[in-house]
């Protein structure tokens, strides 16, 4: 469990089970829905598929700002890397920096085990800013996705 210093609100990531599938779900098409609709392709229907063929309780915490859910982390250790499977902040919660401090944790995380991190975003989403200004290089461009790397980096050992 991890917190910021106690002048910032508490942010915490805890472990989610197996049934925080649909608040999670909730979470995703709140976070998803103004840029999935200007793309033409909000569908919570395939927003659930999507997200039940990849819930892994396992490899799911939760984001807490103050003990409130505002988010979720998916990270899937494979072979070569790391996956960023999803990463979602309520629309209440985003632009506090929580997004950038949880991946903060990820990164460091993926770099004490000498891992990459890979992770995809929609086209024109804000996320593909934010993916670039934490270290991630764009490998790939597919027709609605763009797909990101971020190098294995030593981890800090100061």
């Amino acid at each position: 469990m991890t917190t910021l210093p106690t002048h910032s609100p508490v942010l915490m990531l805890t472990p989610a089970g197996e049934d925080d599938f649909d608040a999670l779900l909730s979470l995703r098409l709140a976070a998803m829905r103004e840029i999935l609709e200007r793309a033409g392709r909000f569908d919570p229907q395939r927003a659930r598929e999507r997200l039940s063929r990849g819930y892994l309780p396992a490899y799911t915490r939760h984001i807490l700002r103050n003990g409130e859910l505002v988010g979720f982390v998916v990270v899937v250790p494979r072979e070569g890397d790391w996956l960023l499977d999803h990463l979602y902040i309520h629309p209440s919660a985003q632009g506090e920096g929580i997004g950038s401090w949880v991946l903060t944790q990820v990164l460091q995380e993926a770099d004490a085990q000498g891992k990459a991190v890979s992770v995809t975003a929609l086209k024109h989403s804000d996320a593909n800013r934010f993916y670039l200004r934490h270290g991630f290089v764009l490998q790939a461009e597919g027709e609605w996705d763009l797909y990101y790397l971020r190098p294995a980096r030593p981890a800090d050992r100061s």
